[in-house]
């Protein structure tokens, strides 16, 4: 059900990315029609402003011709006129001056109209042909664009047409996916149901789980409060002396890591050895060499001092050699049984008060060396860097013996470290290891550089090139040894601090020398048992073998019968004569006291007293024997002739005696019975209520997965209303846009009809134009 929640999800948002994606298209595309609609707008505007100046032209053109007419018909008049007047001029050539006259200024008067006609005309003429001539650039200009709109609107289409088939394909592939998703749905419906159907077996399994663990956990309560006399893990003292468990594999990776700590620790001391041995051999050869001149006192204790190192440094891996043969896998290797690790200790202690001891000569001799004529500035601030490492290198290896010689308190005194500090001492041990791989480091760098300035001078010999080369491979190996073992120390960091640390369950103390070493006894007994479970089974009886066996235990059936009632009164005749055994031992007893008596009477007849009670006196063992003889009559004859072997008071003390001890046996193994009958209920008990923690741990998860079941659930079924509302609107929406789009592309085609028309109709117009003014242009 979670899968296909997931699978669900994951279809939802991959729908949701590719409706974004259709979204920010869409944006884009209704940006480029808002576009498209602007310059239709505007080239609706340009196409209006050029209609009206053509028709303001087409009305001048019409106002010229008019006017073209009515002066051409006023010329033919004239020249009518004019005819007629030459004529009669020519008939009255007689006629008056005044005459004359009058027609020469008629004459001049229709020159000058002429003229001005002529003028007009012309004027006239050179506007119609710049008019014609503004026209055709911009009936070339409006071609030109209508061309560029003509091949957008076709682009546009084209996008337009792959868009529609995309969100037809869109549309369709939601349609499927909405087909799928319902199909998907009922699925999750008809497994909501098996999820609801288990629930309730669940919850029914889990309400018999309740009863039946709530019983156990009456009668576990029950046993414990009869049984167990008290809880001993309430009280962490009483905790203390629990064993724990014994793990071999944790032994085994303790021995490992410390075989590796080992190894790293000999190669330390050996870096080590050559350090101080090599710095010994240094002070004897420079500033002074010794083989030609003294050298200071200093120098000389120095030397002395490190000539010792041997009997500081080689202590610290036979330390770490006893503690690696003191873990083996019979053993408890916490920190209060790692004896050996105080040794460990003590070496480090004595090599740390080594490096104090020689660290003030050691810091004079580089003080010693800076004082020298052959120092130069550069040796001289290497020294005084020398100066500050070793003073660091000293801190470190105090620092480290302070943590190590706490980690030894829980052997020497277990109150001395708590446990919730441990962790934190074993995190400044892997810091100390750390710190001192980098002073080493520093070391290594300072002295390298110290080495190449001092191999300049014009004083070193050879014997001082050696010896530096040989304390810089030193202080490498030492470097190199710090690493590892800081790095091996932080990667087993936390299995030091789970493993050596372990103790009983709930216990907030360590676990004591005396508790591992019962430990170990315990395991010693549990591997003897499990050898002598795992004794190899006598060989079976042959098949022909069981059938003539199987033949005479059928024919001695009723003899089996028979000796079984035998063995029955037999064991019923042994219970009685231990009865009766009981019986007269007490008897004995009695008689001995009774006997005791007549002795002290006896002794005081005597010295002195009474005899004659003598007969009376000796009436008693005779009534006393009488009796015993009729309950021996009663008893067995048996134990008559045993009272009577043994008459004197030696014979029956030893009988008591033995009978005492026989039951004191006999009590003795009852009460290891009921010991072991004890134990054995006590780790029911203990049994029981582990069944009972793990029931509740078993009874909370599965309420819980309950509660995520029921959860996811309802969150499944809100999910797929969402989504099929989601999907809903997202086709209502879908199918409104695609609406919409076809509405602004119809527009758009109307307008780019409408352009086309009034680009048919133009050419039409200029043509009409034309062909209406040419006639009066070839009348004027």
């Amino acid at each position: 059900m979670a899968a296909a929640g997931a699978e669900l999800q994951g279809k939802y948002q991959k729908l949701a990315q590719e409706y974004s994606k259709l979204r920010a298209q869409n944006q884009v595309l209704k940006k480029g029609v808002m576009d498209e609609q602007a310059n239709s707008a505007s080239l609706k505007e340009q196409l209006k402003m050029k209609d009206q100046s053509l028709r303001k032209l087409q009305q001048e053109m019409d106002s010229l011709t008019f006017r073209n007419q009515q002066l051409a018909k006023r010329v033919e008049l004239l020249q009518d006129e004019l005819a007629l007047s030459e004529a009669k001029g020519k008939k009255n050539k007689r006629s008056g001056e005044s005459s004359s006259q009058l027609s020469q200024e008629q004459k001049s008067v229709f020159d000058e109209d002429l003229q001005k006609k002529i003028e007009e005309n012309e004027r006239l003429h050179i506007q119609f042909f710049e008019a014609d001539e503004q026209h055709k650039r911009l009936e070339t200009e409006l071609k030109n664009r209508l061309e560029v709109l003509e091949t957008d609107a076709a682009q546009h289409q084209a996008v337009v047409d792959g868009l529609t088939q995309k969100y037809i394909d869109t549309i369709e592939k939601l349609q499927n996916d909405k087909t799928k998703l319902e199909i998907k749905s009922q699925t999750l419906e008809r497994e909501a149901k098996e999820c609801r159907f288990r629930a309730e077996e669940c919850q029914q399994q889990l309400k018999n789980l309740h009863a039946d663990l709530g019983r156990r956990l009456d009668d576990s309560l029950c046993i414990i409060n009869e049984k167990v006399p008290f809880n001993d893990t309430r009280s962490s003292k009483y905790n203390a002396l629990n064993v724990p468990l014994h793990s071999r594999r944790c032994q085994l990776k303790l021995r490992d890591i410390a075989g590796q700590a080992l190894a790293f620790i000999q190669d330390l001391v050996t870096a080590l050895l050559n350090f101080h041995t090599y710095m010994e051999q240094r002070v004897q050869i420079f500033p002074i060499d010794s083989a030609t001149d003294t050298i200071s006192p200093l120098n000389q204790k120095f030397s002395q001092y490190l000539h010792e190192n041997a009997s500081y440094v080689r202590p610290l891996e036979e330390g770490m050699l006893h503690l690696f043969e003191s873990i083996t896998e019979d053993t408890v290797t916490v920190l209060e049984t790692t004896v050996k690790l105080k040794v460990f200790s003590e070496h480090l202690t004595s090599y740390t008060c080594f490096l104090r001891k020689i660290l003030p000569y050691q810091l004079k001799s580089l003080e010693e060396e800076c004082e020298s004529s052959l120092c130069t500035a550069a040796l001289r601030a290497r020294n005084l860097e020398l100066h500050n490492d070793m003073k660091k290198i000293t801190a470190v290896f105090e620092k480290l013996h302070v943590y190590i010689s706490l980690i030894v308190l829980p052997s020497i005194k277990p109150d001395g470290l708590l446990r919730t500090n441990y962790s934190s001492v074993f995190t400044h041990i892997a810091a100390g290891l750390h710190g001192f791989h980098n002073v080493m480091k520093e070391i290594s760098k300072h002295y390298s550089q110290k080495a190449a300035l001092e191999h300049e001078l014009p004083t070193a010999t050879q014997k001082l090139i050696t010896t530096n080369d040989c304390i810089l491979s030193s202080i490498v190996a030492l470097t190199n040894g710090a690493g590892k073992i800081a790095s091996f120390f932080s990667n087993n960091l936390d299995h030091f601090t789970a493993s050596l640390s372990y103790g009983p369950k709930g216990g907030t103390e360590f676990i004591s020398p005396l508790s591992a070493e019962c430990m170990l006894q315990y395991k010693k007994k549990a591997v003897a048992y499990m050898k002598s479970l795992k004794k190899p089974c006598s060989d079976s009886v042959p098949y022909e073998k069981a059938l003539a066996n199987r033949r005479v235990l059928l024919s001695s059936t009723e003899s089996r019968e028979g000796l079984a009632q035998q063995v029955q009164q037999s064991l019923e005749k042994m219970a009685k004569l231990e009865q009766e055994k009981e019986h007269w031992m007490l008897e004995a007893q009695l008689a001995k006291i009774k006997l005791e008596k007549e002795n002290q009477k006896l002794k005081s007849s005597l010295t002195g007293q009474l005899i004659e009670p003598m007969p009376e006196n000796s009436v008693l063992p005779n009534t006393a024997e009488q009796e015993k003889e009729e309950a021996i009559k009663k008893t067995s004859r048996e134990s008559v002739k045993r009272m009577s072997l043994a008459p004197d008071a030696k014979s029956r003390e030893d009988l008591i005696k033995n009978h005492y001890m026989a039951r004191i046996v006999e009590l003795t193994s009852l009460l290891q019975l009921a010991d072991s009958k004890s134990v054995h209920f006590h780790a029911e008990c203990r049994a029981l209520a582990k069944r009972l923690s793990l029931a509740e741990k078993s009874k909370e998860s599965l309420v819980e997965e309950m509660k995520l079941a029921s959860q996811s659930i309802s969150r499944l079924q809100d999910e797929l209303t969402t989504t099929k509302r989601s999907y809903e609107d997202q086709l209502s929406m879908m199918s409104d846009h695609l609406c919409s789009m076809n509405e602004t592309l119809s527009k758009q085609r109307e307008e780019i009809d409408t352009l086309k028309m009034s680009k048919q109709n133009q050419p039409q117009l200029n043509h009409s134009s034309q062909d209406f003014v040419k006639p009066g242009l070839k009348n004027l």
